[in-house]
């Protein structure tokens, strides 16, 4: 601020501005007109993120080294944002994404948070992951659901490790400061009907009682996802989109999180597009490049990377693509602020 912007009162006091913003500074007051960012419009959005698998993986043997699930609770790396602060900083505004390690005969000890989580597994088989009292077992390719407050554990049968993705609505939370964990052992687990229970399409159990908040299905397979975005029409982007869903009720599989699986086809570049939510993409198959506002991510196999709010964004491949998309979605429409825009439309 120059000496010309200053307010004519504290000019003519005895104390000069900046004795007056120390003061207001002691009292923790701030002048909004010294915001860099109030009463201004914004065009764009924040970087995109980018991990390479081929420069992350060697990373994550060296986690295998160093620690173990029974003294850290988690095996887990977290990918952060290089933007954000402390180590509480989510991979984008309401989503923290990592790789969690598991090693053959390891047990990852049952705990439960407020937080909803997912697990997609990227390489390794054999393990399984007990959802309040559920096992699902975990092959590449796999989403497994652990919604807030349920009791969830890992379990390692295999013989060689696995490595999944974990993504969390952590910094949600945090931010509304309703964040809350308890360990284990679980307790008061619910009765869950098998998952055969909802094996027929388009016809689901009467449950009974109240439903609760997340599906009743914790595991949803590779094969059935990728044979159903197979068979999916193209979306007004020109992506093939499916999206995993809570079978009792149609909405997406977790308040709060969506998750969806997107092919596109080979040599194919989508209709470009932006919303006010954010997403991380994990390659599943192909490669090619997806373009963030003026940024290029040009991705692989395994490769995992952010779509920040705000952004323009398309998708071109290479070869027919894949992708795993986990957003804050449903946390922008269940609060009305979600806003989506394709080409040119308004």
């Amino acid at each position: 601020m120059s000496a010309t912007d200053i307010p004519r009162q504290a000019q003519s006091g005895e104390r000069s501005y900046d004795d007056i913003r120390a003061a207001w500074r002691a009292a923790n007051l701030h002048p909004l007109w010294e915001s860099e960012t109030a009463h201004k419009s914004r065009e764009g959005g924040p970087a995109p993120s980018h991990w390479r698998w081929k420069q992350i993986r060697p990373l994550v043997d060296d986690a295998v080294k160093v620690a173990s699930p029974q003294a850290v609770e988690r095996r887990v790396l977290t990918l952060s944002d290089p933007n954000s602060v402390g180590d509480a900083g989510g991979t984008t505004t309401n989503l923290s994404a990592a790789l969690q390690i598991l090693l053959p005969g390891e047990r990852a000890r049952p705990h439960r948070h407020t937080m909803n989580a997912l697990r997609f597994v990227i390489e390794g088989s054999g393990a399984s992951t007990i959802v309040d009292g559920k096992d699902c077992p975990m092959e590449e390719g796999d989403l497994v659901i652990t919604p807030g407050w349920t009791w969830h554990e890992h379990v390692h049968r295999g013989n060689a490790p696995i490595i999944w993705l974990d993504a969390l609505d952590v910094p949600l939370h945090r931010h509304l400061g309703t964040d809350a964990f308890e360990p284990g052992p679980a307790h008061d687990v619910p009765y869950l009907p098998e998952d055969a229970a909802f094996a027929y399409a388009n016809i689901v159990p009467e449950l009974g009682g109240e439903a609760r908040a997340f599906s009743p299905v914790f595991r949803y397979p590779w094969v059935a996802a990728r044979n159903a975005v197979q068979a999916a029409p193209k979306g007004k982007d020109g992506a093939r989109r499916v999206r995993y869903i809570n079978p009792v009720t149609g909405g997406p599989t977790m308040p709060l999180i969506d998750c969806s699986l997107i092919q596109i086809d080979k040599g194919s570049e989508t209709v470009r597009f932006r919303t006010t939510a954010s997403a991380v993409c994990l390659v599943c198959e192909g490669s090619g490049t997806t373009r963030v506002g003026a940024d290029a991510v040009s991705w692989e196999v395994h490769d995992v990377f952010s779509l920040p709010h705000g952004n323009w964004i398309t998708h071109r491949a290479d070869e027919t693509a894949t992708l795993f998309v986990v957003s804050d979605r449903d946390t922008l429409r269940r609060l009305d602020l979600l806003k989506e825009q394709y080409g040119n439309e308004f």
